[in-house]
């Protein structure tokens, strides 16, 4: 069988692997040929390790109450890689009218599992914590379809909570807009606790009671975030070289022209070479598959052109720890919208892991652009630079001159899951399930966190060898 993946960010790299491992599995010949139109694989997954420094320039850790990122570092050899957050310093921060302010204890999510810290924190007003202690009594709503994150924190909490702790926690995880992004699509955990208990802070409490009586979370003792020692770049570079013995890996190879000819499919690259194949595997970004798809599947082109993108950047700057006149005793803060500041969050990354940064040095890396400042990503370096120094000064009170500065743009790279997404990628996998082979893969549809993408490559992989989902 001949597969070819397009896309060699971390969902194709795991749908090639699965696909190779599963076939060997089954005693079943497959020929893989995996395009990537950059220089290198990964994706938004990228490290650098310089002077002492690791420096993540996209994700910098993956969720372990997911498993299938940690399930794939263990296959791959990486256990003694594996590190998680500093838990000592496991403390997350709101900047609020003035000042860097800590999330209560017990705050799950957005929601309160510990009255007293919650009572006697200044995050809230007195008006909004009583708006939200109101979740306890108001009645679920009858209809279970979507609705956007901003609509139901809005309905069950209150619209301070929603400014306040929603908005910058939750939709800055997506860099989205709150009155946008469906809730079903990112956190149906919060919509299946209403619909279950009728209260969201009911919901949670009895989930911490099931855990603190055993379980799983309390046995297990792990980390809910770990990354790899030496950057998760380390996960991308064991996949490559495994794959690069079982198949063809080409860099620097854009897939141009998708054609069918009778039972397989030719693929022409920008130099004009063919590939033919059996089945294709997209794992390129919504908007390039479209194009792909256009000649064969106009209909499912215009459905994939339906999901919006935004971009980012990332900048990190490194500080010798004895400049530094802020404790960094936490993994960083996050900027509610209406704060108007100019960068979404911040994280203290030299706190949130070991290894990241030499001996007397500190490491801190800020977050530009999203749903509400995609303006900034045109800015040239030394002026992105100076920007965050002025927001790293007016909140955390940091006028150290950096000793290390890297910046990452990440244009258009950012899928928005707005209410409907969840129908909206229903109809699109139904459109190009009419075409036999054609398989679609990627943050745009079923999860943007590596364990998302992992575990959609795993199934899109045994969907190929002609497995269920």
């Amino acid at each position: 069988m001949r597969v070819t993946v397009i896309g060699g960010g971390i969902a194709g790299l795991a749908t090639a692997y699965f696909l190779l491992e599963h076939a060997r599995a089954a005693g079943r010949s497959v020929k893989l040929t995996l395009f990537e139109r950059s220089a290198g694989f990964g994706g938004k997954i990228v490290s650098e390790r310089r002077d002492g420094f690791v420096i993540e320039g996209g994700p910098d850790s993956f969720l372990t109450q997911k498993p299938a990122a940690l399930q794939l570092c263990h296959s791959l050899g990486l256990d003694s890689q594996l590190i998680g957050t500093n838990e000592d310093r496991r403390k997350t921060f709101i900047w609020s009218k003035g000042s860097l302010r800590a999330l209560p204890d017990g705050l799950t999510l957005i929601v309160p599992t510990r009255m007293l810290p919650f009572v006697r924190s200044p995050l809230l007003s007195w008006p909004g914590k009583l708006r939200m202690g109101l979740d306890l009594v108001i009645p679920r709503r009858r209809s279970n379809g979507d609705e956007s994150l901003a609509s139901f924190v809005r309905r069950r909490l209150g619209q301070e909570a929603l400014d306040r702790l929603a908005e910058p926690m939750i939709a800055g995880i997506y860099a989205a807009d709150a009155e946008r992004l469906s809730l079903q699509s990112t956190f149906p955990h919060l919509l299946d606790l209403e619909q279950r208990y009728g209260s969201l802070i009911r919901g949670m409490l009895a989930q911490r009671r099931r855990a603190a009586t055993g379980g799983t979370a309390s046995r297990t003792g792990q980390a809910p975030f770990m990354t790899l020692r030496g950057g998760l770049a380390t996960l991308i570079e064991v996949l490559v070289a495994r794959l690069q013995a079982d198949g063809a890996m080409l860099v620097n190879t854009q897939a141009q022209t998708l054609r069918q000819a009778d039972s397989e499919y030719l693929i022409y690259t920008h130099d004009g070479s063919c590939i033919a194949a059996d089945a294709v595997v997209f794992a390129t970004p919504a908007y390039v598959t479209a194009e792909l798809l256009r000649p064969l599947a106009p209909a499912a082109a215009d459905a994939l052109g339906m999901i919006r993108y935004v971009s980012t950047v990332t900048i990190s700057l490194g500080f010798r720890s004895k400049d530094l006149n802020h404790p960094l005793d936490g993994f960083g803060f996050v900027v509610p919208r209406n704060e108007r500041r100019r960068i979404l969050a911040c994280t203290w990354s030299s706190s949130k892991f070991a290894d990241r940064a030499p001996a007397g040095h500190s490491l801190i890396r800020a977050f530009i652009g999203g749903s509400r400042a995609e303006q900034f990503i045109g800015l040239d370096d030394d002026t992105l630079v100076d920007l965050v120094r002025e927001e790293l000064r007016l909140t955390m009170g940091l006028t150290a001159a950096p000793v290390l500065e890297r910046i990452f743009r990440w244009r258009q790279a950012n899928p928005q899951y707005d209410v409907g997404h969840a129908d909206r990628v229903a109809t699109i996998e139904g459109l190009v399930g009419q075409l036999p082979g054609l398989y679609l893969v990627g943050s745009a549809y079923h999860g943007i966190g590596l364990p998302d993408c992992i575990q959609n490559g795993k199934r899109v992989a045994n969907l190929v060898l002609g497995g269920t989902p």
